[in-house]
């Protein structure tokens, strides 16, 4: 296909040569057009994680049993995907080799056809290019940590390979090619794009700052980490992996620094702001991800029936649309209690009976499921789709099943220790407890004159449903009917870079830079724009106001956080969050939600898994009550050591190598 249409973009005179077994610079070069297609292939290989990634596979370009949050991150769970970020299947090194590989030919070759192109249009070229390339260093350094830098193209050498061999250079080396790049990107790319979906100046910037905040992160946070997490490899004594301990803090906060000035950068240009369209909060946050016009998109991944397409509607949709499956993401009752505006007990967790927690007391009862739920901010709405909740048009009726004891005050089931994690129902051996069993055999009860777990679940054996009591809204499309959804059959974009990860960019910086003694950065106050920053996201989100301005300290640090686990759930941004935070390992566990908690309550040694809230009828009393408890359908239990913060090199390429080192833990 895209030889054809290179052999198209040629003159007609041309099509009468002799056929070209090789397509050649002047063919790719020649025109806008013919480099339009170079730029093309180039993009649909780069490595963009949305709906066609999952972290268990990799980079695979993939959308079967499209789902997010699956990877440890605590956003929510399913029957499919049951392993931390430790690994991905597909491992991103030598597919990332030919995507730098065509960067650096354009970024090489597209000055010299300035004249034939006109300048407007070779500079746009070589500045994708550098975002290409940069963007693709990128996905390796968070993967890898140091890595090749390879800047210039490498031709074919039969007779001296060893020629051809590039090794890893340090991690510190690569952030800063990496930082370089989108430098170089923001500098050639225009402010529009000459396609939709393209890179521009602002995106290189943007992105810039999520990288930067990264590099900063590692260069801090391994000092936490048991072991410092750097090594030199053995075959070149090259630092591959973390920084050394008497340039780790210099490095930190000039990566900072570099984060803050791009999103502030942004930030000030003034193209882009928050979406509000919509007056109404919550229906404003379910449009967002559905206005082409958006003002706070910065880069977007397109798609368009019936020639490109997704899976999302048609695995991840509550299961009255089971087409051909569902519920393939579930929300974790953790995630859900990061919201505010819910009822808590002393320790945060949401309030289920009238005791001192959800193992004591009565059950609060409740018309519904949902009223639990009637002051939460708005934002949470627009992303999970709460119990009894609607949804295109539909009751999305959520329940675990049905009580029918006498009693009109109901004492908590039991079974919530870390070990009856996976135990369900059933297994209790109480007579009063009545669940669902399956979609397809969901058994009516006429005391309570309904079926016991309504229309989607959880059933007990059957975990085509959710498994936590609750379902991914966000990235759903809501006006999908039955005849609609199908295997490839979704097309609404997924929003790569948006305002709101710049201001949490800049918010992150400014208080990292706080905490190391500096207040501003090129007469710019890092405190007060991150304070405006976090009221404006939260404003927005219809959370509660931020009370007071963000200080130079752990607790508006982990505001920030708290509010970027919130704010960027499903986008694949929390995994790499926890990640450079360096909060997954066990000692470090207590900041894994992006604040101080203690993570006995959902971890033990190495391991870690996470809860539901299930909702039960009461025939007695005619209303509803709610358990949480740690998901009792399935036992996702998940895993992480601190070798994990990074991945290993492919084996066969550090056999096959006389110069590419294995990661020094490994």
């Amino acid at each position: 296909m895209i030889l054809a249409a290179l052999l198209a973009a040629v003159s007609c005179e041309q099509m009468n040569l002799p056929t070209k077994d090789k397509v050649s610079d002047d063919d790719i070069f020649s025109s806008a057009s013919s480099l339009q297609v170079y730029m093309a292939r180039m993009y649909s290989y780069l490595p963009i994680e949305d709906f066609k990634y999952l972290a268990e596979w990799g980079v695979e370009y993939n959308s079967w049993l499209g789902s997010f949050g699956m990877e440890g991150t605590g956003e929510a769970v399913n029957r499919d995907c049951a392993s931390s970020f430790t690994r991905e299947r597909t491992t991103f090194w030598s597919p990332a080799f030919s995507i730098i590989h065509d960067a650096n030919h354009i970024i090489e070759t597209a000055p010299s056809y300035e004249e034939a192109l006109g300048v407007e249009v070779a500079n746009e070229a070589l500045g994708q290019g550098y975002f290409v390339r940069a963007f693709t260093f990128y996905a390796m350094a968070r993967r890898f940590g140091g890595i090749p830098l390879v800047t210039k193209t490498i031709e074919y050498d039969r007779e001296n390979p060893e020629t051809m061999e590039v090794p890893r250079a340090s991690e510190e080396e690569t952030w800063d090619q990496i930082a370089r790049d989108f430098d170089e990107a923001a500098k050639y790319l225009p402010v529009t794009p000459s396609a939709k979906g393209y890179a521009n100046k602002y995106t290189a910037l943007a992105v810039k700052a999520e990288a930067m905040n990264y590099a900063g992160c590692v260069a801090k946070y391994n000092e936490t980490v048991q072991g410092r997490l750097s090594g030199t490899g053995e075959k070149t004594g090259v630092r591959v992996m973390g920084f050394d301990a008497s340039s780790a803090a210099a490095a930190s906060k000039r990566y900072f620094e570099e984060a803050f000035k791009a999103a502030n950068e942004v930030i000030q240009s003034g193209k882009y702001s928050l979406y509000r369209a919509n007056k109404d909060k919550y229906q404003n946050m379910v449009d967002m991800w559905r206005d082409d016009t958006s003002s706070e998109n910065i880069w977007v991944r397109y798609y368009s029936y019936p020639t490109l397409t997704h899976g999302l509607d048609s695995y991840s949709s509550p299961c009255l649309w089971h087409l051909p499956l569902s519920g393939g993401t579930s929300p974790t009752l953790d995630f859900v209690e990061l919201f505010d505006g819910l009822p808590r007990y002393a320790d945060g967790t949401l309030r289920v009976t009238d005791g001192a927690d959800h193992t004591t007391g009565n059950y609060i009862l409740f018309d519904s499921p949902y009223d639990i739920f009637a002051s939460a901010e708005p934002r949470l709405r627009a992303y999970v789709i709460l119990p009894m909740d609607k949804f295109r048009g539909e009751t999305i009726e959520t329940r675990m099943g049905i009580y029918k004891g006498g009693e009109t005050t109901i004492k908590p089931l039991g079974h919530y220790a870390y070990g009856d994690a996976g135990v369900k129902y059933a297994a209790y051996g109480n007579d009063k407890i009545k669940c669902g069993t399956r979609r397809t055999d969901n058994e009516f009860d006429n005391d309570a004159q309904m079926t016991r777990s309504g229309s989607c679940g959880p059933f007990a054996d059957d975990n085509e449903a959710t498994t936590t009591g609750f379902h991914l809204r966000k990235y759903l499309n809501p006006d999908m009917g039955a005849d609609d959804i199908g295997e490839g059959k979704s097309d609404q974009p997924f929003i790569l870079m948006r305002y709101a990860d710049v201001l949490l960019a800049a918010a992150e910086a400014g208080v990292e830079l706080a905490l190391v003694g500096e207040t501003s950065v090129d007469g710019t106050n890092v405190l007060s724009v991150a304070t405006e920053a976090i009221a404006d996201i939260r404003d927005r989100a219809g959370a509660d106001p931020l009370a007071g301005s963000l200080t130079a300290s752990v607790e508006s640090r982990n505001l920030v956080r708290r509010e970027r686990r919130k704010e960027l759930a499903f986008e694949h941004k929390s995994k790499w969050d926890i990640r450079r935070w360096r909060v997954i390992d066990e000692q470090n566990r207590d900041g894994f939600w992006g604040e101080v908690r203690d993570h006995s309550a959902f971890s033990d040694g190495t391991r870690f898994h996470f809860r539901g809230l299930y909702p039960f009828y009461s025939t007695s009393t005619g209303k509803y009550f709610l358990d949480a408890r740690y998901e009792c359908n399935l036992n996702k239990n998940y895993d992480y050591n601190t070798v994990d913060y990074y991945f290993a090199i492919p084996s066969d390429q550090v056999s096959k190598s006389s110069v590419i080192d294995q990661q020094p833990n490994r």
